[in-house]
């Protein structure tokens, strides 16, 4: 399979999958096409929705990265030092998570993070749930895989399963990966696993944006643009889901490790409340039964990582298990440079 030809292919599924806030959510998500020993990997902070608009994929040595990622090289998080800088026209940065598809034996990767995947990812019995879902595609070979810190610490979890050549692999806590010989089938792929994994979402009721604008009125909150983001304050129990704990990586990174909640008291005294606790003050604010409240310096990227939320927390089973990532897991991710890289192209909106 020659890269020029595989390449275009790869930017039209790539798109589609951007485009789709069920499947993958502002920076969130990376595909890649490995080709005579090149990898070209989704530049690190870039959109998979801009795939066919910009310049968003970055080359890669493979061979190299794989045997640093075996010896315990810490290049191999950044992976920058195996980007092939003569075909790197962009100068950007690859993936914080290239070393995952460099350990995939298959020419085509897809890792993106699928709400109705994470749904059953996060839950303590996300094993039994996703085997029989997945064995409704009995001639698809699928693992889970633990939850690791997303970069060099996943890829080598990954590694002790690849050589068998899993076609999927669900994420504990992360996402989804599904890899092929070819974009058509990856492409074909994804349809057929998402299929499988589909959790429909509760109902909820409409959001008081009135009242919502009341309490924001001169303060450094406001609506978020899309109004599907306040169904996780409307639904008492993806309300609660969402606020007991950090359910995947994006969630730390772009919400923070805590969620305001209005009870009662006036957006004032939350504020004030985090003051008096030495806390930042919360990206985002559930005010249950009404809706929510973002930053106005919430970057792009986190406002699609609210939707998402919402999107998660009312595909979760009310009476399920849930495993959060614990206070370790979320303090690695935002003191990780490549995390913070990420969210510096973000806010200049890459």
């Amino acid at each position: 399979m020659a890269q020029a030809s595989a390449l275009p292919a790869l930017k039209e599924l790539s798109a589609r999958l951007g485009r789709d806030i069920t499947r993958t959510q502002g920076a969130g998500g990376n595909t890649s096409v490995k080709a005579d020993g090149t990898m070209w990997v989704k530049a690190s902070g870039t959109w998979l929705a801009q795939a066919e608009e910009k310049e968003i994929f970055v080359p890669v040595a493979v061979a190299p990265l794989v045997s640093a990622l075996e010896a315990g090289d810490i290049r191999a998080d950044k992976a920058t030092d195996f980007v092939v800088e003569e075909l790197n026209a962009s100068r950007l940065r690859p993936s914080i998570e290239t070393s995952v598809h460099a350990v995939m034996p298959q020419p085509v990767v897809a890792h993106f993070h699928c709400v109705n995947t994470i749904a059953h990812a996060v839950r303590s019995d996300a094993e039994e749930v996703v085997s029989r879902r997945m064995s409704a595609l009995p001639h698809l070979r699928w693992g889970m895989i633990p939850y690791r810190r997303p970069g060099m610490p996943l890829a080598r979890e990954i590694a002790l399963v690849a050589k068998d050549g899993p076609d999927v692999l669900v994420l504990r806590n992360h996402g989804i990966i599904i890899a092929g010989e070819s974009v058509e089938e990856v492409d074909e792929r994804i349809e057929a696993v998402t299929s499988a994994l589909a959790a429909e979402p509760r109902k909820s009721a409409a959001p008081d944006p009135g009242h919502l604008s009341g309490l924001a009125s001169g303060s450094q909150y406001r609506l978020p643009d899309d109004e599907a983001t306040h169904r996780v304050a409307l639904d008492p129990d993806a309300c609660r889901i969402a606020r007991s704990g950090s359910l995947y990586p994006d969630h730390v990174i772009f919400l923070g490790t805590e969620l305001g909640l209005l009870e009662g008291q006036s957006l004032g005294d939350l504020l004030k409340a985090a003051d008096a606790a030495g806390k930042p003050h919360p990206k985002m604010i559930l005010d249950p039964g009404r809706g929510v409240l973002v930053s106005k310096e919430l970057s792009p990227g986190g406002l699609a990582m609210a939707r998402c939320l919402a999107e998660v927390a009312l595909r979760i089973d009310p009476q399920a298990p849930v495993d959060y990532l614990d206070s370790a897991q979320e303090y690695e991710l935002t003191h990780w440079e490549a995390e913070q890289y990420r969210q510096k192209l973000d806010r200049a909106g890459n």
